[in-house]
């Protein structure tokens, strides 16, 4: 009995095991459709078993363009694709042809597209005469997921009236290599990040035929197929779509490549300190495209983070007033700015005055009237981990200057009016900048602390702004020296106060002076500078700034003195004390010599 059981056990296990094989004789199969001929818009497509005779798959309405997900088929039997009509209500209803597949290996996975044209000769032909006639087009092998972190990916070829191309991914890699139409790549592998593709001729690579955008940065670990669709000439192809790169993801989400359009970054300061243009309306425009940028109610000294604006096309600048209500309204001024360079990076200055009769002219002969001054190859952060600007002289009645960081080196040398100069590096520190004609640097104009101390690995712009006179100047803004950073904030350097440190010592052992009011008096500003209030005698004081460069007493008044000139005691002049210097002030002795040992 046990040995029967035994037996049946055996022939059940091997027959579970028989079927469960039969089972598993499937494959995976991602079905995209890529033929451009208008007639083949939208299709009924059928997977047909030639074994058994019947339907695995229909794909209703299928449109140009579509894709399924990867989905099971039957493996290890012959499979035709059928393309019919749209409403076709069978495989044999509105067939408009039929494609033998072939068998499929068990446990591999295919992509096949539907390509080509249905009447080669109503289509342009192919530059490279390969055969533009209806196909399927299979990639054995295919992937559903990346075999690592990056992004994996193969290209079909499936323009019909492309040349052979290349497709390189700008400032990175070439992908495609002389890919004729039809060619499909094997898996290509790349970081996910964002990628401008740009397909040029095999033979040509100065030629860029057509670039698009692909941001690949969201699908790490995963993979996709790539393909090149449509006509590149529509109007000689029965104005079928138009050339295109089309991404299909294994879940069969198509992803149409945008075209690439070229851009440069731009950041706008406004610093022309003309009254009358305090604030200001200015526009960005392009003949074609209108106005692409309007900053309304630009401020003096005011400025823009970078933004993306278009490369490659004409685009000006116009200035209104600030209540205008478009481009030609209140209109200022309109200055034609070119055409800036994909990818590059741009800082441009309002600069000037509107009428420069009415303002001191320029020391130096250079015209003040308004214009733009625009800094090429600019920089939104350093190369490095110090700071890294460009200077600009935009002070309209400054004469050529010298700017040189106390103690440390020439910053800008010789820089007459609107002159830029390149990106200056520095570590990241306070500074004195010492602003001195150029050829009298012992004669400072005018003095700036410059805190770059939290700006390491930063770019800025900095600039000259402003009067030297401002009541020759229509009292305009007086003199300053600005920085501006890549995201538009606006850095008033202060003007730089000599100081001194001091420290005072109560050393005077007279009994009456045992304790005292110490006033330090600024004679020049007959202003007090500290109040040392009831200051015993062995007392003292931390080191304290105080002013240098100007003349300052001391002041002793008994310790219930309202004032300095209360109750006074003795004022004795300390003198004019040298900037950045340190000094130890010591009251010492009696007030009355007489009444105490000699």
């Amino acid at each position: 009995m046990f040995t029967k059981i035994k037996k049946s056990l055996v022939v059940f296990l091997a027959l579970f095991l028989v079927n469960s094989s039969l089972l598993a004789q499937t494959a995976r199969l991602q079905v995209i459709h890529n033929a451009a001929d208008v007639a083949a818009a939208s299709v009924d497509i059928y997977l047909w078993n030639t074994a058994t005779n019947s339907e695995v798959v229909k794909l209703d309405d299928f449109g140009f363009r579509d894709a399924t997900p990867f989905v099971d088929v039957p493996a290890g039997v012959d499979l035709n694709v059928i393309i019919a009509a749209p409403n076709s209500t069978s495989e044999t209803d509105g067939a408009i042809a039929t494609i033998p597949v072939g068998s499929l290996t068990a446990g591999e996975a295919y992509v096949v597209f539907a390509n080509g044209v249905l009447d080669p000769s109503s289509y342009a032909a192919n530059p490279d005469e390969v055969s533009t006639a209806f196909q399927l087009l299979v990639k054995q092998m295919a992937r559903e997921a990346a075999m690592s972190s990056n992004v994996e990916f193969f290209v079909l070829h499936g323009a019909t009236d492309a040349p052979t191309v290349d497709v390189i991914a700008r400032n990175v890699a070439t992908l495609v290599d002389d890919a004729p139409y039809t060619a499909i790549t094997d898996y290509i592998e790349v970081p996910a990040a964002s990628y401008i593709l740009d397909v040029t001729p095999g033979n040509d690579n100065s030629t860029i035929v057509a670039s698009f955008q692909a941001d690949l940065s969201g699908l790490a670990g995963g993979s996709a197929v790539v393909f090149a669709s449509g006509f590149l000439d529509p109007s000689a192809n029965q104005n079928g779509a138009a050339f295109g790169i089309i991404a299909v993801l294994a879940d069969g989400t198509v992803i149409e490549l945008p075209a690439y359009m070229p851009k440069a970054r731009l950041q706008v300061i406004h610093n022309a300190a003309d009254v009358a243009a305090a604030s200001v309306d200015i526009y960005l425009m392009n003949d074609d495209h209108g106005q692409l940028l309007k900053l309304d109610d630009f401020a003096f000294r005011s400025a823009t983070p970078f933004v993306d604006v278009p490369a490659g096309i004409d685009l000006s600048v116009i200035i209104a007033g600030p209540t205008s209500t478009g481009p030609t309204d209140q209109a200022i001024a309109t200055i034609p700015i070119g055409q800036l360079t994909d990818m590059e990076k741009y800082v441009v200055f309002a600069n000037g005055v509107l009428d420069p009769n009415s303002y001191t002219a320029n020391p130096d002969h250079i015209n003040t009237g308004f214009e733009l001054l625009v800094k090429t190859m600019a920089r939104e952060e350093a190369m490095s981990d110090n700071v890294e600007f460009f200077v600009l002289h935009g002070a309209t009645d400054a004469p050529k200057v010298d700017v040189i960081a106390r103690d440390v080196a020439t910053l800008v040398n010789d820089a007459a009016y609107t002159d830029i100069t390149n990106y200056i590096e520095v570590p990241a520190a306070s500074y004195i900048l010492d602003v001195t004609p150029a050829e009298a640097n012992e004669t400072i104009v005018a003095s700036f602390t410059a805190d770059l101390s939290s700006l390491g690995g930063g770019s800025a712009v900095v600039f000259a702004s402003g009067f030297l006179d401002p009541s020759a100047n229509q009292d305009g803004e007086a003199f300053g020296i600005f920085a501006v950073l890549a995201d538009g904030t606006v850095i008033e350097f202060p003007v730089y106060v000599p100081t001194a440190r001091l420290q005072v010592i109560h050393n005077a052992a007279d009994v009456a002076a045992a304790s005292v009011d110490i006033y330090l008096w600024n004679t020049v500003t007959n202003s007090l500078v500290v109040k040392l209030n009831d200051f015993a005698f062995r007392a003292a004081t931390p080191f304290v700034d105080v002013p240098a460069g100007e003349a300052l007493d001391v002041v002793i008044a008994a310790p219930t003195s309202t004032s300095e000139t209360d109750a006074v005691i003795a004022t004795i002049p300390v003198g004019e004390l040298a900037d950045m210097e340190k000094y130890v002030v010591i009251a010492n002795g009696v007030l009355d010599p007489s009444s105490y040992t000699a």
